[in-house]
């Protein structure tokens, strides 16, 4: 071999050399098994070469998929988040309108224990502002609301209407200082009048006597008395008497049955029961007396 090339063959020269040599491998290795420790000890040298060859690409197409990958988690870990919180949202939503199921179902129930016409509104706003507890509802003098209804909630007394408009009313709560309302103690029927306070959870009854049956826990309802409101709705509880050794009338106070800052609807009622006036009417005799003097 050395000879041959020696002479600084062709091109062609060795391209045909190189021809025959690879014709003559190929059919030496068709006939026998003489190349194979050969092929095995080439084998070890080309092998590393093949895998550095096929490195780059492998590395490229793993970083492609991991990257790939990485995109689609995110993306779904994204969409997973935005579900998540749709369904928070929706559960949210069905727990408020169970429970303002939950509310209309008390009014329903408790507008057939009044046995009277009852129209249901819902609040739209609250003026809590020192000394003046009015909130506004979305029922006016549209659908029959006028000055002085009493006006309820599923537990007892809200107010009263104080002012009605065309679209909207104005509600007065028991608890506002300029707001009075006639009551009788359940358990022995002592007759007295309740005054809001200025505080949202709080009545005072200032015209008690020291030595006035009525105790922590008895519950106040309307007297009927003024024809503002029915007798029989609950007002408020007795929390506190104390005695007031050097003034004439003791320190009462009670607690409202509504849950005058819960509210959301609220019944406005009409009331089909004869007022009880505040002061009595003459008797009939009396009434006709005068007329059989005059004949």
């Amino acid at each position: 071999m050395k000879l041959l090339f020696a002479s600084d063959p062709s091109i062609t020269t060795r391209l045909l050399v190189a021809i025959i040599a690879s014709i003559a491998l190929l059919v030496l290795d068709q006939r026998g098994q003489q190349l194979t420790p050969f092929r095995s000890v080439l084998s070890i040298l080309t092998d590393p070469v093949k895998y550095l060859v096929n490195l780059p690409p492998s590395i490229i197409q793993e970083a492609t998929e991991t990257v790939s990958s990485y995109t689609t988690l995110k993306e779904e870990n994204r969409r997973l988040h935005e579900e998540r919180l749709i369904h928070q949202t929706r559960l949210l939503k069905l727990a408020a309108l169970e429970k303002e199921n939950i509310r209309l179902r008390a009014l329903l129930e408790n507008s057939f224990k009044l046995g009277e016409k009852v129209l249901v509104a819902e609040l739209l706003s609250v003026n809590m502002a020192p000394y003046e507890h009015i909130v506004v509802v979305n029922k006016g003098t549209r659908f029959g609301v006028h000055p002085q209804q009493p006006v309820m909630d599923a537990n007892g007394v809200v107010g009263q209407v104080f002012r009605a408009l065309p679209f909207s009313s104005e509600i007065m709560l028991i608890t506002d200082p300029n707001h009075a309302i006639p009551v009788q103690v359940n358990r022995n029927g002592l007759l007295t009048i309740a005054v809001g306070s200025g505080q949202i959870n709080r009545l005072n009854l200032p015209y008690l006597p020291n030595n006035a049956d009525i105790r922590p826990g008895d519950l106040l309802i309307t007297s009927g008395l003024g024809g503002t409101f029915p007798q029989g709705y609950p007002v408020a509880v007795v929390d506190e008497f104390t005695s007031q050794n050097n003034k004439p009338f003791a320190t009462v106070t009670a607690t409202p049955k509504a849950l005058l800052d819960r509210n959301r609807e609220l019944m406005i009622v009409w009331s089909d029961s004869t007022p009880i006036p505040l002061s009595p009417k003459p008797a009939p005799n009396e009434q006709e007396n005068p007329t059989h003097e005059g004949q």
